[in-house]
Parts: C-alpha cells; sequence; structure tokens
C-alpha cells in the first residue's frame, strides 16, 4: 500500500481546533483541580468504606460510573490506570471487575487512538510518507502480532500505544481486538490484587519482576508468528 491509496481524508480545520480543545480543556482540568489525588492507593484505601457502600446500595450506576471514569481517563490519557483497575477488582471482584476494565479502557483506547488518527496522521504521511513506507506496510501487515505484544509488556506505556498507533495504518477492528485481549492479563492481575486492597502499600507489589517477567514473555509469545514468517522466508526464499 503506498500513500496515495490511503483514502481521501482531506482535513477538516475546524474540527481538529474543536477536538484540540476539548482536550486541551479535559486535561488542563484534570491537573488545574488536582483530581489526580483521587487517583492514588491512599485515597482509594481511605474511601474504600464509602465506595464499597456505594456500590453494594447502587451497584449498576456504579457499574456505569466506573466504565465511564475509566473512558474518560484513559481516552484522556490521563494517569491512574493501575488505581481504576484496583478499584474494579475491589468493587466488582476479580472477574466482573476485569470484564469492567476491559470495556472501558478498550473504549478509551480506542477514542485515543482514533484522535490521534484524525489529528495527526494526515500530517505525519505528508511530512515523512517516503521514509515511512516500509514500516507502515511491515506494521500494517503484522498489526495484530506486534499490538498485542505492546499490550502485554507493561515497560511500554499504555497511552503511548494508543497514540503511536493512531499514526499507523493499522486496521480499526485489528487494533480493538489487539487491544481488548491483550490488556486481559494485566487487567485480571491488578483486579485480583484490589481484592487484597488492605494488605498492600505500593503498587510495585504487584507488578513484581516475576510478573513483569511472565508479561514479557507472553508478549515475546505473542510474536511467534512473525519470527516464524520471517526464518521459515530465510530458509525457503522466493
Amino acid at each position: 500500500m503506498t500513500t496515495s491509496s490511503l483514502p481521501n481524508t482531506a482535513p477538516n480545520p475546524f474540527g481538529k481546533i474543536v477536538l484540540l480543545s476539548v482536550l486541551g480543556l479535559g486535561i488542563g482540568a484534570f491537573f488545574y483541580f488536582d483530581l489526580g489525588q483521587f487517583f492514588s492507593l491512599e485515597a482509594l484505601k481511605s474511601n474504600r468504606d464509602r465506595l464499597l457502600a456505594y456500590t453494594e446500595a447502587n451497584f449498576g450506576m456504579a457499574m456505569a460510573l466506573f466504565i465511564l471514569i475509566y473512558i474518560v481517563q484513559t481516552g484522556f490519557s490521563l494517569p491512574g490506570g493501575a488505581i481504576m483497575t484496583l478499584a474494579g477488582g475491589f468493587l466488582f471482584g476479580s472477574f466482573l471487575g476485569t470484564v469492567l476494565v476491559n470495556v472501558g479502557a478498550t473504549t478509551g483506547a480506542t477514542l485515543g487512538f482514533l484522535s490521534a488518527r484524525y489529528l495527526l496522521r494526515d500530517w505525519v504521511e505528508k511530512k515523512f510518507g517516503d521514509r515511512l513506507e516500509s514500516i507502515q506496510a511491515g506494521f500494517a501487515k503484522n498489526a495484530f502480532s506486534y499490538l498485542m505484544t505492546l499490550r502485554l509488556i507493561p515497560a511500554f506505556p499504555f497511552f503511548l500505544v494508543n497514540l503511536v498507533s493512531g499514526l499507523t495504518r493499522i486496521n480499526i477492528g485489528t487494533y480493538i481486538t489487539a487491544t481488548s485481549l491483550g490488556i486481559i492479563p494485566g487487567s485480571f492481575v491488578f483486579a485480583f490484587a484490589g481484592r487484597q486492597l488492605g494488605t498492600i502499600n505500593s503498587l510495585g507489589e504487584i507488578a513484581s519482576p516475576p510478573v513483569l517477567l511472565a508479561f514479557t514473555l507472553l508478549g515475546v509469545l505473542a510474536l511467534m508468528p512473525i519470527i516464524y514468517r520471517k526464518f521459515n522466508q530465510t530458509k525457503n526464499p522466493q
């Protein structure tokens, strides 16, 4: 696929200004009002009784609010995803919490992906299209495996993967599927840990070296189809 074969999506300056304004206002409000204080382990632990009481009294509404907050947090690339996942496990249990986290995180990540694609991909293609052609083609061909690896290995920041993916030619369906599947292991680990919230003193206790190593191995495993194809092409050149 060449740059000229991409769909003709002429940029809409007004739409981009509106989207940039919304993103700027949202991120600015988060830091101006110091909302990050509510996305800390200390805040979660100190408010756990009230949160649990509200959830038990308004279970459906609590689920909806949790998903909505997770979508906003992820869509605006704000900090606090790990705390939200802990809260999901604490309030809704390991399995339901993982499902709710998956819905919120995947939806928010998709919004971030689409925002980056709408705002920046035309400019990137115009500015660096010729130099990125081979990289774009290779990523598009193996998009699912690459994205699964990026989602599974914690070393790659979640929000950064959302934004960078938007600059590629990855199909949105592939992006959603790989994101939804790739975040399940990490989400479950943190949701499960949320059930023992009172015994956790830092997020480092959850993301221990053995856990990180396990995620890394899963990420490498997701690359095996690509490695096999490349090895097979080397062994049996056309």
